[in-house]
């Protein structure tokens, strides 16, 4: 399964992209998480639907100092990005919308 989501809320400055990251990495999902500058978080997921769909109710939870207002599902497809051979990493923030 493949999913392109936007997390919103108090979701910078807070370490999400790094709890997203390690929580992805454990579940065994692979993509990336970026935020962007509108304040929100983005992520691509690819893996087996049950574990897509885990992490993805996992960041309506986000880390400590997180409050996560919604997590919406992107109907676009999400830009392809080059992690160099890893399995989920953090982009670089994307400026001037997704």
């Amino acid at each position: 399964m493949e999913l392109h989501i936007s997390i919103s809320g108090r979701v910078q400055g807070v370490g999400y992209r790094q709890w997203f990251r390690g929580r992805a990495l454990a579940a065994g999902v692979s993509g990336w998480v970026r935020n962007c500058a509108d304040g929100t978080v983005e992520a691509a997921l690819s893996g087996p639907a049950e574990r897509v769909e885990r992490l993805v109710l996992e960041a309506r939870q986000g880390p400590h100092g997180a409050a996560v207002k919604d997590v919406r599902r992107l109907e676009a497809a999400p830009p392809r990005l080059d992690g160099g051979g890893q399995s989920f990493f953090i982009a670089a923030t994307a400026f001037g919308g997704n």
